[in-house]
């Protein structure tokens, strides 16, 4: 079983387990009056009753946590009421009990709450980090078109290994998205490293295998810095992407990641495939003889480059999302609309589901005389398969 696998069902599993610990307290309850009114008055189901606070208390909010002590409370006392036994000595125990085990639980449910915070506290650092390394692109570059996107796999989070960029430098629009092997604030100082790189090599090297070179040495000297990365967990997969200015040609590197695909005018589209398979950056094992593709950048046509998160979506049989196949015949306005479209349609496939993280970057050339907007065929919800 791959990763990816891995991954999703354990997320399936997680959603589960937590909709099982948001019944557990009243089921604990429920469970206590069956047991409490099936046995002897001596017989005392207040362990069941005193769980139910101490099980919300890691998981529900403060209101809720002082709802299930008293619930609890409350059903304790109705069952001593109901059986005519309130005053005595082991029912008043059984009350003292289950009052000092909720006090307990608000303590608990007290040192949780200041723990998220602090937890959100930290994520809300990460985020600005990231989103301070990984700036959105002007959406005209070099006169190009452009449009950039990352779509994270957890609703408002922002922090993993995926990056992009795009610069305007004396030898063209040169740009690179990469995908980082990792998550959190080691992935945002990763994606820091490769993206400062990229920006000073994508001025000063003549050639697009120049840049690369500097990214790999920018990586080897991080490992050195913090003492060695493990070859398998420091790598970096990425495309790198030069358009001359004035110019229709494309070159590209690609360094062990998703081929990118050119979408043309009339809906034709090529997955430029390397001629040359190559390894990730910072893999390790010595110098790669990096080698550039070149193709015609025809007007009217967008690159698209991503990451394996569209590559790897997976919907619920598992079958894995196809950007050449969805996009293939489809038409766009321009960039932005095509993110959009994609980003809906990865949605619709995976039903909401993904477990990983995608940045996508689009590059669109401008036909001369090309009308402000065109007809669009919108692929989310296509019935053609």
């Amino acid at each position: 079983m791959g990763k990816r696998e891995r991954r999703r069902r354990g997320a399936a599993g997680g959603a589960r387990t937590r909709r099982f610990v948001r019944l557990l307290p009243a089921l604990m309850i429920a469970a206590g009056l069956v047991f409490d009114l099936s046995t002897p008055p001596e017989v005392s189901a207040v362990p069941l009753f005193a769980a139910a606070p101490l099980i919300a208390a890691p998981f529900f909010s403060l209101a809720s946590t002082i709802r299930t002590a008293a619930a609890a409370i409350l059903t304790v006392l109705a069952i001593r009421l109901y059986d005519d036994t309130i005053s005595d000595v082991a029912p008043v125990t059984e009350l003292i009990t289950l009052f000092t085990v909720s006090v307990l639980a608000l303590v608990i449910n007290g040192v949780v709450r200041r723990s998220n915070d602090q937890l959100a506290s930290a994520r809300v650092i990460a985020e600005t980090a990231m989103r301070a390394v990984l700036p959105t692109p002007d959406d005209r570059i070099g006169g190009l078109l452009v449009a950039a996107r990352y779509e994270a796999a957890q609703a408002d989070e922002f922090v993993g290994g995926d990056l992009f960029a795009v610069a305007d430098t004396p030898h063209g629009v040169r740009l690179v998205v990469g995908d980082v092997r990792g998550k959190g604030l080691a992935a945002v100082e990763a994606v820091a490293v490769v993206i400062g790189a990229f920006r000073e090599a994508a001025e000063q090297e003549l050639s697009l295998e120049g840049v690369a070179q500097r990214l790999e040495r920018a990586l080897a000297r991080e490992g050195t810095r913090r003492g060695g990365l493990d070859s398998m967990e420091g790598f970096v997969t990425a495309v790198l992407a030069e358009i001359p200015a004035g110019s229709g040609r494309l070159r590209i590197v690609n360094r062990g990641h998703p081929e990118p695909i050119l979408l043309h005018a009339d809906g034709a589209l090529d997955v430029l495939a390397p001629t040359v398979p190559a390894l990730p950056i910072g893999m390790g094992l010595g110098a790669w003889p990096d080698r550039s593709d070149e193709w015609e950048l025809p007007a009217g046509a967008t690159l698209l480059v991503f990451t394996d998160g569209l590559s790897e979506a997976r919907d619920a049989d598992g079958v894995f999302y196809d950007p050449a196949a969805r996009l293939r015949g489809r038409i766009f306005p321009g960039p932005d609309e095509l993110l959009s479209a994609l980003t809906d349609d990865v949605r619709l496939h995976t039903k909401g589901r993904a477990v990983d993280d995608m940045a996508l970057l689009a590059i669109g050339r401008p036909a001369r005389g090309q009308p402000e907007r065109r007809t669009t065929v919108k692929i989310v919800g296509r019935g053609d398969g």
